[in-house]
């Protein structure tokens, strides 16, 4: 099976590990894994804050990006930008029937990380370890767009010497938001701290998300109120790599 990798850009600006173990699991899965050039950001920021001619400037380069290559799928670390091409680059569309066919098709190829290890590739051992006792956060698209639940959470169960816990509020939403911790930041702080709350009450030494941008948000929040607290993606602790430099 061939993948084109679609990096988010907190994951190439700020957490480029979680590319990194992202190609490593799928290369150690036996997928060929392509980075077609030119790719920029999907579009979300500027599509969430109303900017809709920009964003679709934005889905245009996107998709002439990736049409370029041969693959199978679109895999993407990352819920909050996945559900941004599948589900919304059609609705940029609506009123160019030939770009939101272009889009549709595109669309329904790209997959959440542990999407594709759970329902394409049917991952059930992940061949991977990690000490530790940890809570699972979905993010709000993963969960409400996308609805990948169970699958990480199943895989996370597979992982030797992992020990996954319930939490309190596993549902709330982290605070982050994208544009709304930037308007918002009281609130978005408050709602971070909510969860953090409940972390400490679960006895968990890690967090684990497949979204980036929620690791970054409570990562944050976690260091400015002392806590010591591991913070990783699903890639992370599967990554086969893992501690090499």
């Amino acid at each position: 099976m061939r993948v084109a990798l679609f990096v988010p850009c907190f994951v190439d600006l700020i957490r480029p590990e979680v590319g990194v173990a992202t190609v490593r699991v799928l290369r150690s899965l036996g997928v060929e894994v392509v980075y077609p050039e030119g790719q920029t950001c999907c579009g979300q920021p500027a599509f969430n804050s109303g900017f809709f001619d920009e964003a679709r400037g934005v889905a245009r380069r996107f998709l002439d990006v990736f049409e370029r290559e041969d693959f199978d799928y679109v895999v993407c670390p990352s819920g909050s930008c996945s559900t941004m091409v599948s589900r919304y680059y059609p609705l940029l569309f609506e009123e160019t029937p030939e770009e939101r066919g272009r889009a549709e098709a595109l669309g329904g190829r790209v997959r959440e990380f542990s999407d594709f290890l759970a329902n394409v590739i049917g991952m059930e051992d992940p061949g991977a370890s990690y000490s530790g006792r940890a809570v699972f956060h979905a993010g709000c698209h993963q969960r409400r767009e996308l609805g990948v639940l169970e699958e990480p959470q199943r895989i996370l169960r597979g992982v030797s010497g992992l020990e996954l816990l319930d939490w309190e509020d596993e549902e709330l939403c982290c605070g982050f938001g994208g544009t709304f911790s930037v308007k918002m930041p009281e609130v978005s702080a408050a709602m971070a701290d909510q969860k953090i709350r409940a972390l400490e009450k679960s006895g968990a030494d890690t967090l684990i998300s497949c979204d980036p941008s929620c690791l970054l948000h409570l990562e944050g929040r976690l260091r400015r109120t002392g806590h010591d607290t591991r913070v990783l993606h699903l890639a992370q602790v599967l990554d086969p790599g893992r501690g090499e430099v």
